[in-house]
């Protein structure tokens, strides 16, 4: 009885030790900056993202400990101050939608640092669909009629590409900090961030956590937790060299002056406020934004909210 009991103990920590080795997740993001209850629509007013990751299998002579292919496509809808323009002057920001399909290759390492790979392409103008989204919206939720898309940007094609690269600094029992970079060069996205992450509750190392996109793993792996649930803080320092929601097509020197600028803030400060949870099958996100003026016109800052949930299998 003994030794039955040993053996059942045994497997119940060796089953927990290794609970969160599922290789695929599938979700959605919702973006809106209804999510606040403020009453505004404007700026980055709506986004849409669906996700697939899926982690491959590493061997255990490198320095990799993880790694993870994803795809995703989404859309970003941008207003002026409002949804509704009754004149060109009242746009202090460019309104545009940008819709794209991407993939990327996360590449996450033993000591707790990570690059991430990414390239977009898609379109920003009339074809990303994003006034026929925003009028499906406000009709579906019987809101105002919305005007002033007949000033967007015109169709430009993309290509982007990006890095990401986060590194461990400190850590005790709660708590810990990450410094977070990111680099984008692209007809559409030229700039680059940094800032710190500062995480508190219960979370995992960053080659197996929701922070770093990888709580999937291929193999064996030792959490810090089974499950992730913790509070997270994300300011960035942003420099802008190009935003063709801004400034239209890196290309196109014949854009209508209504519906572009070329005054873009070169430097920009963003906050990210969050939780997250994730479970043995489910990863739950909610988070809330402010970004600064991203044109010398612009009437106040952006803020809006987001939900993420993905489901793991396999």
């Amino acid at each position: 009885m003994r030794r039955i009991l040993l053996i059942i103990i045994s497997f119940f920590i060796f089953a927990t030790a290794f609970a969160q080795t599922h290789t695929t997740e599938v979700g959605l993001q919702t973006d809106n900056d209804a999510y606040l209850a403020q009453g505004s629509d404007r700026y980055y007013t709506n986004g849409f993202f669906l996700f697939y990751r899926h982690a491959l299998k590493v061997t255990d002579n490198t320095s990799l400990k993880n790694k993870i292919i994803g795809l995703e496509l989404g859309q970003k809808i941008f207003n002026a101050q409002s949804g509704r323009i009754p004149s060109p002057i009242y746009i202090d920001r460019p309104i545009a939608g940008y819709l794209y399909a991407g993939i990327n290759l996360n590449l996450l390492y033993k000591n707790e640092s990570n690059l991430k790979f990414s390239v977009q392409t898609g379109m920003v103008g009339p074809a990303s669909l994003a006034k026929q989204a925003q009028t499906f919206i406000h009709n579906t939720f019987n809101l105002y009629a919305i005007d002033g898309w007949q000033y967007q940007i015109k169709n430009n094609f993309q290509l982007n590409l990006s890095a990401e690269y986060n590194k461990l600094i400190a850590r005790a029992s709660v708590i810990d900090l990450s410094a977070t970079t990111y680099a984008n060069l692209g007809t559409g996205f030229t700039g680059a961030g940094a800032g710190p992450l500062l995480r508190l509750g219960w979370f995992n190392q960053l080659f197996n956590s929701e922070s770093t996109q990888s709580a999937s793993i291929a193999g064996k792996s030792t959490p810090l937790n089974k499950h992730e649930l913790f509070f997270y803080y994300k300011p960035l320092i942003n420099v802008i060299g190009y935003d063709a929601t801004i400034q239209g097509g890196l290309f196109d020197n014949s854009t209508d002056r209504l519906e572009t600028t070329t005054e873009i803030k070169p430097v920009v400060f963003s906050q990210e406020f969050g939780i997250t949870y994730v479970t043995t099958r489910w990863i739950f996100n909610i988070a809330a934004y402010t970004r600064g003026k991203e044109t010398n016109y612009q009437f106040a800052p952006h803020q809006w909210a987001s939900a993420r949930i993905l489901y793991r299998f396999k």
